[in-house]
């Protein structure tokens, strides 16, 4: 009998995304599903947003119609099936919910996804469809944990099902006013310790306390958010769950992260065509307007421009980096003063800098890839895909050692002729630290040799969901052994 697995989250790739979570839920599913074809039932759920344009997806369609009660509604919902990489993603439809021109950012966000949770629990009993596994993602997903154990556990289809939870960022916890406890997300008093916290409603604390496993996305991460400096108040809650609280790195999607066959950047290559890279620096320069010179070394951020990714460091220490014969470009949009600090940097160094403030998937592909190093100085990082994909790209990571990013990425050093390491590393949050492995980056550039060895290490630097997928995997199989 194949072991049913349903990923319940509010973004994927490549339909709806926003971050490292639609990253996720667009490929580790695929991941876990190739394991063992065979063996394993793989399905996604997800909400029908206006932004997906269905035309683009030959094979979305209806497959039912349902009323989902919520509290004193009664709603509509309609369910789409369409199928990718042997995985059946489902898309909840409800126009006054979801045709909107955001994903999040809504006055009505708790709703909405006490909505799509609801729907997801009622979706199972008509499609006959009750998972082994339920993987509930972040705050929007987690009443469908909360409803799971508290609304269906004493239907015997649901009884059996397994909760995960895993957290993805918990700066975001879903807090919301008591008084809409019955009306909003049908909840009863009985249910008000559950999800009660510092004197509100707080969904992913009444996530973690129902789930029968609690992950998060990475080791590092996971130990983080035992303590006050990172858990956003919630420390006292991991703490008491800790036996039920894992850390696993996230991968990337290296089919869609491939230097060697992306159509979006000017010139392929791969780790044994590292000389091809260069034409990718050319014609961006070209592009950008910046001086056209391979032998330049190239900076990129790309990052949400806001303090806690370490923005405030490189504001600090951007000017020395400047003196020495380097480029930078900046992709990114965020606080206000951040972008105009690098339009302004932008205007006094129009030969070094090149401020891009926006974001596209693709135009960050062609700066990855034309980019010699990746500043990622992060003050806290759950896990980051950033440095992950700059590596498969061949742009060295410089990163802080927080997070997922201690997780990924090593301190460079050789000995014996052999590399270890695969990026620059500093420990405290600190703008000297950053600037010192910015300049032994640069220096080590400098030595052709040494710095075509490095790259190609971390071009192979193994981030693909294979060995990931597998500890998930082992993590649900222990959960079906109870």
């Amino acid at each position: 009998m194949k072991q049913k697995i349903l990923f319940v989250g509010t973004e994927a790739m490549p339909f709806a995304a926003t971050g490292g979570l639609g990253d996720v839920l667009g490929s580790l599913p695929a991941k876990i599903k190739a394991c063992d074809p065979e063996k394993y039932d793989v399905r996604v759920v997800m909400p029908l947003y206006g932004v997906i344009n269905r035309s683009e997806y030959d094979g979305l369609h209806l497959i039912k119609e349902i009323n989902v009660p919520l509290a004193w509604r009664n709603l509509f919902c309609g369910i789409w099936e369409y199928h990718k990489d042997d995985v059946v993603f489902y898309f909840l439809d409800n126009e006054y919910f979801f045709k909107r021109p955001d994903i999040y950012g809504n006055y009505d966000d708790g709703e909405r996804f006490a909505f799509f949770s609801a729907a997801v629990l009622q979706m199972l009993a008509h499609l006959d469809f009750y998972p082994d596994i339920l993987h509930a993602h972040d705050w929007q997903s987690a009443l469908s944990v909360i409803y799971l154990k508290r609304r269906y556990s004493h239907i015997a289809e649901y009884a059996k099902i397994k909760a995960v939870y895993t957290i993805h960022n918990i700066e975001y916890q879903g807090k919301y006013d008591f008084s809409i406890l019955g009306d909003v997300f049908a909840l009863e008093s009985s249910d008000k310790g559950i999800v009660e916290y510092n004197g509100c409603i707080n969904l992913m604390k009444g996530a973690i306390i129902c789930a029968d496993q609690v992950t998060t996305v990475s080791p590092t991460y996971a130990q983080e958010l035992k303590s006050p400096e990172f858990a956003h108040g919630l420390d006292p809650v991991l703490r008491e769950i800790d036996y039920k609280l894992t850390g696993i790195l996230n991968g990337i999607d290296t089919v869609y992260y491939n230097p060697a066959q992306d159509k979006n950047i000017f010139k392929t290559y791969s780790s044994s065509t590292i000389q091809n890279k260069a034409q990718n620096k050319c014609e961006f320069q070209k592009m950008v307007g910046l001086p056209v010179n391979e032998s330049i070394p190239m900076y990129a951020i790309i990052s949400r421009l806001v303090a806690h990714k370490g923005i405030d460091l490189v504001e600090l220490m951007v000017e020395r980096l400047l003196e020495q014969n380097v480029q930078l470009v900046i992709l990114g949009k965020g606080d206000i003063f951040y972008e105009n600090f690098f339009v302004s940097l932008q205007n006094n160094y129009p030969s070094k800098v090149v401020a891009l403030m926006v974001y596209n998937r693709d135009l960050s592909k062609k700066v990855y890839a034309a980019a010699d190093l990746f500043i990622m100085p992060s003050k806290s990082e759950p896990c980051g895909l950033s440095q992950m994909i700059a590596s498969r790209y061949g742009a060295v990571p410089i990163c802080r050692e927080t997070g997922g990013l201690y997780d990924s990425i090593k301190g460079y050093y050789e000995k014996g002729g052999k590399v270890f390491g695969n990026g620059f590393t500093f420990a405290n949050y600190n703008a000297d630290e950053l600037y010192d492995r910015c300049n032994a980056a640069y220096q080590l550039y400098t030595e052709k040799e040494k710095w075509q060895k490095l790259v190609k290490k971390v071009m192979l630097t193994d981030f693909s969901w294979q060995t990931q997928g597998l500890k998930y995997i082992k993590l649900y199989e222990s959960l079906l052994e109870v």
